[in-house]
């Protein structure tokens, strides 16, 4: 089973909601981007979304934008990011996902990457800009390579493509809570609790709440319904405040405990 899924099976086992942490790799360098990716998962992150920067995002906010340019300026790319996830691999388990926009895959090679990322420790992909209907063979050559095609959901998505991306999607799918950019926000939209709950009742697949949380208490809320929470924007922040300052890690390891403790 893949790790992806089998993490959402313990949880449940366990009775608590996964904590799913996004930080862009290579940000602000190689050496301590590891530190930072080290120090989330130190502090209970059940996943780890390693973003690869890209000069011109669509979904990003500021925060995650400033990032992609603080990480391509260190030189950063796809196969530096999966270099960094073989560090990582040497001392931490934690199921990645390996998230970024279609063109730096495409620029590697599809089922170069595919290989190349499963032999580097990923255990699945998110594509942002690629539309389940141009994706080609690229969902079956990721399977086959033991790798989970994470699917989006927007809220203007429809009951039968929700459904479509329950079928061809794996370890969970990401429910986006707001028409708009990453970016810490103070509240959901009024309307997100009872779509993530509608979308959830539509799906076998783990729901997972991302765009928007910044604090334990919004984490919370967004599980009412759903099986995990993604924090990025918060994160990010944290990486942005210490850069290469030894505080950084331990700073963030501690924002990941507080977010932990209340999806327990």
């Amino acid at each position: 089973m893949n790790a992806i899924s089998d993490t959402f099976l313990k949880l449940k086992g366990a009775g608590e909601k996964g904590l799913v942490v996004y930080l862009t790799a290579g940000d602000p360098d190689s050496k301590t981007a590891l530190s930072y990716f080290k120090a989330a998962a130190d502090g209970g992150a059940d996943i780890l979304e390693v973003g690869i920067p890209f000069s011109d995002p669509t979904a990003d906010g500021p925060t995650i934008e400033a990032a992609s340019r603080r990480a391509l300026a260190s030189g950063m790319n796809v196969r530096k990011a999966l270099e960094l996830v073989h560090e990582l691999r040497k001392t931490h388990s934690t199921p990645i996902v390996l998230f970024g926009y279609y063109n730096p895959f495409f620029r590697y090679g599809q089922k170069p990457l595919w290989k190349d990322a499963r032999a580097a420790g990923v255990d699945g992909f998110l594509v942002v800009d690629l539309p389940y209907e141009e994706a080609g063979t690229a969902i079956e050559e990721m399977r086959k390579e033991g790798l989970c095609w994470i699917p989006l959901v927007a809220p203007t998505s429809g009951a039968d493509r929700i459904r479509e991306f329950d079928r061809a999607g794996s370890g969970f799918m990401y429910l986006i809570s707001v028409t708009g950019v990453t970016g810490v926000r103070e509240t959901f939209p009024p309307e997100m609790l009872s779509w993530s709950g509608k979308v959830k009742s539509a799906s076998a697949l783990p729901l997972a709440v991302g765009f928007g949380i910044s604090t334990p208490a919004m984490a919370r809320q967004a599980v009412q319904y759903a099986d995990a929470a993604v924090v990025g924007s918060a994160c990010v922040k944290i990486v942005e405040r210490n850069g290469k300052f030894s505080r950084g890690p331990a700073q963030l390891c501690r924002f990941v405990r507080s977010l932990k403790s209340a999806l327990r």
